[in-house]
């Protein structure tokens, strides 16, 4: 007996594994504002994050970044033409992870006509270095339009963030586990785990003053005896003693005057 060709045909496509489904693209809603005029277009982009299932702490990273225009709802280059050679910069809003916000990436454009939609780019790689390990999420968020990012032409927020879809993001440390703080005190020269100071610098008013007299112990502040000491001031008064002595015998000798 014959096995009938649609039967074959369902035997053969269950022995296949088929590709994952791409995932679907979130319409972002952007209002796009033409900085020079002030002039604002509701702009509407189907967009496609591509996370990596894991980053690395102090490693950088790379999100992509696919978009394509809503029909009927594109960027339309303003009248008056945008100057020089024009850049398209993307960002990512990250959340739920310390230290990490955003990530960011850049693609030219070139030179744009007026009246015309902006091109966009068919892919652009938007990078961010995790520092700390934690999980958390990514969304689509802001684009701008200039030559350069301090320089925006042309800028575009996003209007239904909260309808976004959250990609998931880990970040494990750097050997693959998450790294926990250490708040120990660094050890001591004594061991004894307690930081000690050094005493050359602890006391900034410990300091010479080059112009402080230097006054001995026991000594005074000022006049020759400070400098003499209490040895030489002993030699001084035993003189002094001498001096007075001499002069009190000369006066005891003296004739007195008869009356």
């Amino acid at each position: 007996m014959r096995a009938k060709p649609a039967v074959l045909a369902a035997a053969i496509l269950s022995c296949v594994v088929l590709p994952a489904a791409p995932a679907a693209a979130d319409v972002v809603g952007y209002q796009c504002t033409t900085t020079a005029t002030g002039e604002k277009l509701d702009v509407n982009i189907d967009v496609v994050l591509t996370v990596p299932a894991q980053a690395t702490v102090d490693e950088e990273m790379t999100i992509g970044w696919r978009g394509t225009y809503v029909t009927g709802a594109e960027l339309i280059v303003p009248a008056t033409g945008l100057e020089n050679e024009i850049n398209m910069y993307v960002y990512a809003g990250i959340s739920g992870i310390e230290d990490l916000t955003s990530a960011t990436g850049v693609a030219p454009l070139g030179t744009v006509i007026p009246g015309e939609t902006v091109p966009l780019p068919e892919t652009a790689q938007l990078k961010t270095t995790p520092r700390k390990a934690d999980e958390g999420t990514v969304h689509a968020a802001s684009i701008n339009f200039g030559p350069r990012p301090q320089e925006r032409l042309i800028e575009c927020e996003v209007k239904n963030k909260d309808a976004l879809t959250e990609y998931p993001l880990t970040v494990v440390g750097a050997g693959g586990g998450t790294p926990t703080a250490d708040d120990s005190p660094s050890p001591s020269p004594d061991g004894t785990g307690t930081e000690t100071s050094d005493p050359e610098t602890s006391d900034p008013e410990a300091t010479e003053d080059p112009e402080t007299t230097d006054t001995p112990s026991g000594g005074v502040s000022t006049g020759g005896g400070g400098e003499a000491g209490p040895d030489g001031r002993a030699v001084m008064v035993t003189g002094l003693v001498v001096v007075l002595a001499a002069a009190t015998g000369l006066r005891l000798r003296r004739p007195r005057r008869t009356t």
